[in-house]
């Protein structure tokens, strides 16, 4: 197996946690990045090196707090220093809100797509320089099927800034295919149980307008959305299948490695949507002599 030196973002909980768990036990070195590790996040970064120890994993906690570019600076540059390299990097960090739309105010909006898609940018402007500089790396994006399948109401800040985020991701592929750097979209379906996403989803600011889409024509939408989703997602279904994936599309050769992903137990439809998508954006770039940009090169 190829060792890499891994870090994720968002790691101290949910699939962020299942994932540097899984990669550590595969044997790479992994740097779970977690944000208030001296305060509220003690018992993560505890159960991080209780983990290592148990299963002789190479598992680290690292303070990354990804609204943060100083915290995210200053994380990454500790990563560089203790291992001269970081071979693979993955966005993970999020955060969910429920709700109609219009009870949201247009700063917890921003405040949504700071966590879910400006941190990325944080986090590749202090990681891309090395890996450029290498010549080589890999660049792991958790997005959702939110971003092309079934988008039930009352879910949409959250749909908006991963639709963003996986757009960014999708930009920056072929920008960074010459430098020898590849990338990878991870895509998990609804999982309503297996991780805090549900559990601790932001709610409206506004709850007099709330309550105007709750208690009128509107009544029971939020049950029935949330009931119904769980109903779509099979028994068996296990958020840990995220990781499993991220394991194995990490541990593939170099060139090899898919550009999506699919984990949708409940199979909402956006695995053929994003394969419809995916299929334009190559031919895009056939037609105006880019090609080369849909696979990464191995830089000498």
């Amino acid at each position: 197996m190829n060792k890499q030196v891994i870090v994720i973002t968002g790691a101290s909980s949910g699939f962020g946690a299942l994932t540097a768990r899984a990669l550590a036990k595969a044997g790479h070195t992994v740097y779970a990045g977690i944000r208030a590790t001296q305060t509220r996040n003690t018992k993560a970064v505890a159960e991080a090196a209780g983990f290592a120890r148990e299963n002789s994993a190479d598992l680290r906690t690292v303070e990354l707090d990804v609204a943060d570019a100083a915290s995210v600076e200053t994380g990454i540059a500790g990563i560089i220093a203790e291992e001269g390299r970081l071979d693979a990097v993955v966005h993970n960090a999020g955060h969910m809100s429920f709700g109609p739309a219009e009870a949201f105010t247009p700063e917890q909006f921003a405040e949504l797509y700071d966590i879910n898609v400006l941190s990325t940018q944080r986090v590749n402007r202090a990681v891309l320089p090395h890996m450029r500089k290498a010549g080589k790396g890999l660049v792991v994006w958790v997005s959702s099927s939110s971003t092309r399948g079934g988008t039930p109401p009352y879910l949409s800040p959250y749909f908006a800034a991963k639709a963003a985020m996986d757009s960014l991701a999708v930009s920056y592929a072929s920008e960074l295919t010459r430098w020898g750097i590849e990338t990878a979209i991870i895509v998990p379906g609804a999982f309503t149980k297996g991780t805090n996403h549900f559990a601790h989803s932001g709610s409206p600011a506004d709850t007099a307008r709330a309550s105007e889409y709750n208690d009128g024509p509107y009544k029971g939408v939020p049950e029935q959305a949330l009931k119904g989703l769980a109903s779509l997602e099979p028994a068996d279904a296990d958020a840990g299948d995220v990781a499993v994936a991220i394991v194995r599309v990490v541990g593939m050769p170099f060139g090899s490695r898919p550009f999506r992903t699919h984990v949708d137990p409940s199979q909402d439809g956006a695995e053929i949507v994003n394969g419809v998508a995916d299929r334009v954006r190559a031919e895009m770039f056939r037609r105006i002599g880019l090609e080369d940009l849909l696979k990464p090169t191995i830089r000498p």
